[in-house]
């Protein structure tokens, strides 16, 4: 299965799920990450992977343009401003959405950031976890 997870930026959300499709799924899901306003890789996605052994250090913020030619069987958006943008896909590849806090808003203390970073983290393992179960709900293109 062909799997992309979509949200505004490509920094952080999307990053994270692409790395725990990889580390979580690889054997059933070929997982790819896109945003629809590229922002690049966020420092803190990296490093709070990393503290859950997923390394997504070499993973590129890129816009969804750069994957026009992948034929996607599901698109996971993962922030209401992708939903509200998410661009036509060919075929019958499914659509369904999964808000999650972003934690590039954070505000706080370093520590307090770091944690809106790790909860949002682990919200999006779970998910990851559950699939391709979880894509049960959702429209068809």
């Amino acid at each position: 299965m062909k799997l992309l997870f979509l949200c505004t930026g490509n920094s952080c959300r999307s990053q994270m799920a692409e790395g725990w499709a990889r580390q979580l799924k690889g054997g059933s899901i070929e997982a790819y990450s896109a945003g629809i306003d590229p922002k690049g890789l966020h420092p803190l996605a990296v490093q709070v992977m990393a503290e859950a052994g997923v390394d997504i250090s070499g993973q590129k913020s890129k816009h969804v343009r750069d994957l026009k030619d992948v034929p996607f069987d599901a698109v996971v958006t993962v922030c209401d401003s992708a939903r509200g943008n998410c661009p036509r896909f060919p075929g019958r590849t499914r659509i369904v959405h999964r808000d999650f806090t972003d934690p590039a808003a954070a505000q706080g203390t370093d520590d307090e950031v770091l944690a809106v970073f790790r909860r949002v983290r682990d919200q999006i393992r779970d998910f990851v976890a559950g699939l391709p179960d979880d894509l049960t709900e959702g429209e068809r293109e």
